[in-house]
């Protein structure tokens, strides 16, 4: 089956003022989308056609490695933002920051230094690492956690396309924006749950 662009989870303007309508226009239809149709191309006849996003993030390198991980990780980042999302951390997931971090704004800060650190293209995620730690890291380009073993929570892109037409060169105000006012602390605490409830049985 060819690969599919995913439905926004909002209305493009719902991320407003944080990210503009126009940002999650060009990022989601013409990044994002580009993707797709690329992966699509490369795929097209063999046998990595019939592969979810997971296996060929696993099994394979290069061009199509690359496409399937940025639509996975595109995929990711809008179930990440949350338009009423932000602040801080809630539930389980919360308590376990707190655990992890030594506080919301530990985790916070943490989780903002890697967001900008990240030299040139990449990602900022909380994950739970193959210890059963939470973590905040990064990874660049179109890599991701899950070829560590890790369990993604949440992401913010920190792909120039992600932030520029509203920031410009302030990528660490994006990433504020980010985290106080758009992560998506539902989603988070649901991939949470689901970790905590498989690695107990």
């Amino acid at each position: 089956m060819p690969f599919e662009l995913i439905d926004l989870p909002y209305a493009k303007d719902a991320l407003a003022p944080h990210i503009s309508e126009e940002t999650v226009t060009l990022h989601y239809e013409k990044h994002h989308g580009g993707y797709v149709k690329k992966l699509n191309r490369e795929v097209k006849d063999s046998v990595d056609a019939e592969k979810s996003l997971r296996e060929l993030i696993l099994t394979s390198g290069g061009k199509r490695f690359n496409l399937a991980a940025q639509i996975w990780n595109h995929d990711f980042y809008w179930r990440s933002l949350d338009p009423e999302g932000g602040g801080d951390p809630r539930g389980e997931v919360g308590r376990a920051i707190a655990g992890a971090f030594g506080s919301a704004d530990n985790f916070k800060q943490a989780f903002a230094d890697a967001a900008i650190s990240e030299f040139g293209s990449g990602w900022a995620w909380l994950v739970v690492n193959p210890a059963g730690t939470l973590e905040v890291t990064s990874t660049s380009d179109a890599d991701n956690p899950l070829t560590r073993g890790a369990v993604p929570l949440l992401t913010v892109d920190v792909w120039e396309h992600a932030y520029y037409v509203d920031y410009r060169n302030e990528r660490a105000r994006y990433v504020e924006a980010c985290i106080e006012h758009l992560l998506n602390w539902e989603q988070a605490e649901r991939r949470f749950t689901q970790w905590r409830e498989k690695n107990a049985a």
